[in-house]
């Protein structure tokens, strides 16, 4: 499982959206862009994938953007990039038969490692991302004083 600049940019920009969550607003794509450094055109199209997937909600109007759909501490990693890779995330199915042995064991290795990073992330929360970056944020103040 590999950390994609896709991957990277939906992290960042849900990670924004649940810094706001509390307050209820909706945070507008040049907001997020802004902060995270994301292309515009590039985060719009994230957002619309996380959307459909029923991660975030779009609000139109004047003060219209994107919400998160649940409370942060609801929302997993695993869910996230499932939304985003869809079947690609899956390992090839384990019944197929290989055509060696070698093969074989380099597959149950490879869905063993697939099983093991489904697990760390599904352990993990859009909350969690949150309160890790605001404990490296007060070691930096902590650092520089």
């Amino acid at each position: 499982m590999e950390l994609s600049c896709k991957n990277e940019y939906a992290l960042l920009a849900l990670i924004e959206l649940a810094s706001y969550y509390a307050s209820g607003e909706p945070l507008q794509i040049r907001q997020i862009s802004a902060q995270q450094q994301i292309p515009d055109r590039y985060l719009e199209q994230l957002l619309a994938t996380l959307r459909r997937g029923g991660l975030v909600r779009s609000q139109r109007g004047a003060k219209g953007g994107y919400i998160l759909a649940r409370e942060p501490w609801k929302i997993n990693l695993l869910e996230v990039m499932a939304c985003l890779e869809g079947a690609d995330a899956q390992p090839n199915d384990p019944e197929t038969p290989s055509k060696t042995i070698e093969s074989a064991v380099i597959y149950e290795v490879w869905g063993e490692a697939h099983q093991a990073a489904q697990a760390v992330l599904r352990q993990h929360t859009l909350q969690d991302l949150c309160e890790k970056r605001d404990a490296r944020r007060q070691l930096d103040i902590m650092y520089y004083i």
